[in-house]
């Protein structure tokens, strides 16, 4: 990261911090969710802290006496990724250790971070390692962890290589990271390093000369916001969602009276769509009005989801690394448009709910078939992509001084049509979405009279 006057961000300090204890662990092979990846740029997500009772060198000094305790837990972190001779791509977890970087921005409060209505363009720089990509964890660190000064704060964050780890594993790693600054001495969430599942393929991913590329383009204008629903928003969309076209609630007898003839209808007819199903549908409708697509024009809307409970046997629900596979549901704008919202979600919750063991293991054999790199973006013009979960643990980090004000991403994997969700910190249900559009279809979407309706008023 290099200083100059024009940057909000100085870079004070950098250092390695190693594994407390030397790892004893074998390396560990890539998997068939891991390898797609490496086109990726490094996880990039923090907290925004108020500033603790302790000089800047007592906290660091403690964050890095603590970062060192974890990383004995989290062995693949401290390592780098190897290719042997048969083109295997592994972790070698030989200790050599991860960054990190102290720096200053004492002009910068935390209103200027949460207050904006944009994300603002700091926030790129409370992050090491931008835009860089995951195949280079050959040669840089897989994990980097830079901690801002600011004027009444700090900001932690933290750059992960996304060939090693997903979201799951990242908020596991954070969260422990947490609990060891703080005092936990036993950690009860250790992750499980097992290399024993369909996800470990014999299959061969051939890396082009130099390593692979981003697929979306670096330089497109965008803007980017966090929209905010509340627990009680989030209900009644839910409501609105299940009870479409039903006049209120639903009556299952007289539906099943209905449908008595067609189980298959009866059944269709009474699926309960889940409140981020309804989120999910409500903001795919409102960006496919934005876009102003003719009728015809096929849209797509990309869900990740974990494949550990879905695997028969499950993996564990700590396993490390990327477990995760990306289900597209596709839709034509006018369908989209023409249908309520009911109909919209319902398309989602097919998608989801039929992807179970059998799926997960036919999208692993498909990929064996033809393997290659995640191609990120929106080629067409018409895509969404939501990645992240309202799920997972993002306010559950304490360093020792309190629950993060905010979560926020860096630079990372941004392009036009990029969504990741994220909890509320009120908890309860509320989430926040982080919308990354093209100007003209975030202008469209700040407008859109049903998407407005829910969201939480700056």
């Amino acid at each position: 990261m290099p200083c100059s006057s024009m940057e909000s961000v100085t870079l004070v300090s950098k250092c390695s911090i190693f594994p407390s204890q030397k790892s004893c662990l074998s390396d560990l092979k890539l998997s068939v969710s891991d390898l797609p990846m490496l086109s990726t740029h490094y996880i990039q997500k923090g907290g925004l802290f108020t500033r603790p009772h302790l000089s800047i060198t007592d906290l660091l000094s403690l964050l890095k006496r603590s970062l060192s305790q974890t990383l004995t837990h989290f062995p693949p972190l401290a390592g780098r990724l190897l290719t042997n001779t048969d083109g295997y791509v592994y972790i070698s977890c030989n200790d050599a250790g991860a960054d990190f970087f102290h720096a200053a921005a004492t002009h910068i409060f935390i209103r200027d971070v949460i207050g904006p209505i944009e994300v603002p363009d700091h926030v790129k720089e409370f992050f090491a390692f931008d835009r860089t990509v995951s195949y280079q964890g050959h040669f840089k660190p897989l994990l980097a962890v830079q901690v801002t000064e600011l004027a009444d704060g700090v900001f932690i964050g933290c750059s992960v290589n996304h060939a090693v780890i997903d979201g799951t594993s990242l908020w596991n790693f954070f969260n422990t990271f947490a609990e060891v600054t703080r005092g936990v001495k036993r950690i009860k969430r250790q992750p499980d390093f097992s290399r024993d599942s369909v996800l470990i393929s014999s299959a061969v991913l051939k890396i082009p000369s130099g390593g692979p590329k981003v697929t979306f383009s670096l330089d497109a204008p965008l803007r980017q916001r966090i929209f905010s629903f509340t627990r009680e928003s989030i209900l009644r969309l839910k409501d609105k969602t299940n009870n479409s076209n039903m006049g209120g609630e639903i009556d299952i007898a007289e539906v099943m009276g209905k449908q008595s003839n067609d189980p298959l209808k009866m059944i269709e007819a009474v699926t309960e769509i889940s409140s981020f199903q309804s989120l999910c549908a409500l903001l795919w409708r409102a960006v496919t009005r934005a876009r102003k697509f003719h009728a015809s024009k096929l849209t797509t809307f990309r869900m990740a989801v974990s494949c550990r409970p879905r695997l028969h046997p499950k993996l564990h629900p700590l396993y490390f690394g990327n477990a995760i596979q990306s289900i597209p549901t596709y839709a034509s704008a006018g369908d989209i448009l023409s249908h309520d919202l009911r109909w919209c979600a319902k398309q989602l919750n097919k998608n989801v709910k039929a992807h179970d063991n059998a799926m997960v293991r036919k999208y692993v054999e498909d990929w064996e078939s033809d393997p290659r790199c995640f191609p990120l973006g929106n080629f067409d013009g018409a895509m969404l992509t939501m990645g992240s979960s309202p799920r997972f643990p993002m306010y559950d980090n304490d360093f020792g001084w309190g629950r993060p004000i905010a979560v926020r991403s860096g630079g990372a994997n941004k392009f036009d049509g990029k969504i990741s969700a994220f909890p509320g910190r009120n908890g309860g249900g509320s989430v926040d979405l982080e919308v990354v559009l093209a100007p003209e279809t975030m202008d469209g979407l700040e407008s859109d009279p049903e998407f407005i309706h829910f969201v939480t008023p700056n």
